[in-house]
């Protein structure tokens, strides 16, 4: 497929004939996902209230450098601090690759970035400006191809995720059996995020898509019938789920700065 001007499309100058407000979507998207994109960026540079027990943001767990506040690292420090131009280099950047990967390479993403900031193409029976088509057959988005090695890596920052959440069930002198709000922003983030994964075609795929006789595997097809009906909610996993991390990080960075009190139920 070849741009606007190709000899196999017809002769229409326009790039296209739709009148209703084609571009508000793409519009939407990308000013949600740009914004994201600034905020996160803030944040990992930042280097700073990340950590207040026993809530953490899931944009530096697990923290694993020695630059990381004290209490903040579930796995040890096995990463040395390191500085450059004497700045010390911020925990979030050392792991923020795995989960920007993941969704960076996703295939609602994509198709969503595509069309919002490459307008490849912007919307449906809307002319995309390029002169040629590649698809994802060559550099860079030849990389998109990863995406399955991000969902496995996902999956394992999912379990920590959800153990930040488990242990935002202390209080802040390490005693179990309390609950505060920071509790339910941390469960609540590690649910959408499975729900994000579970939902992800990588994972229906692996359960069930290079299997010839489902009759052999009826427990994988029990379970890949269960992903499947994820799977018509993946985009709406995929919205929510981005808020979900957001807002979380800005409620723990709230409690952290002391901008707000991490109220306890008990």
């Amino acid at each position: 497929m070849s741009g606007v001007f190709s000899p196999t499309r017809a002769k229409i100058k326009e790039r296209t004939l739709r009148t209703d407000k084609w571009w508000l979507e793409p519009l939407i998207t990308f000013a949600v996902l740009i914004s994201f994109v600034i905020y996160a960026t803030f944040r990992a540079f930042e280097n700073a209230h990340y950590f207040a027990e026993p809530l953490i943001s899931p944009f530096y767990s697990p923290c694993l450098s020695t630059a990381c506040v004290e209490g903040a690292s579930l796995l040890g420090t096995p990463i040395g601090t390191i500085a450059i131009f004497g700045l010390v280099i911020s925990p979030a950047l050392f792991i923020l690759i795995f989960p920007l990967g993941f969704r960076m390479t996703c295939y609602y993403y994509r198709k969503a970035y595509y069309r919002s900031f490459w307008m490849s193409p912007p919307a449906c029976a809307v002319a995309e400006p390029h002169e040629k088509y590649t698809g994802e057959t060559r550099a860079p988005l030849i990389m998109q191809n990863a995406h399955r090695w991000f969902f496995y890596a996902g999956l394992v920052f999912n379990v920590l995720l959800t153990i930040d959440a488990v242990l935002a069930f202390k209080n802040p002198e390490g005693q179990w059996g309390h609950m505060s709000v920071g509790t339910l922003v941390l469960l609540l983030n590690a649910t959408l995020l499975w729900g994000y994964s579970a939902s992800c075609h990588t994972c229906r795929h692996t359960i069930g898509g290079r299997l010839k006789h489902f009759s052999k595997h009826p427990f994988r097809y029990k379970l890949w019938t269960r992903v499947s009906i994820l799977n018509h909610y993946h985009q709406q996993f995929a919205w929510v789920s981005l808020f979900g991390v957001a807002f979380a990080d800005v409620y723990v960075r709230a409690v952290a700065s002391g901008a707000i009190t991490n109220f306890y139920f008990f």
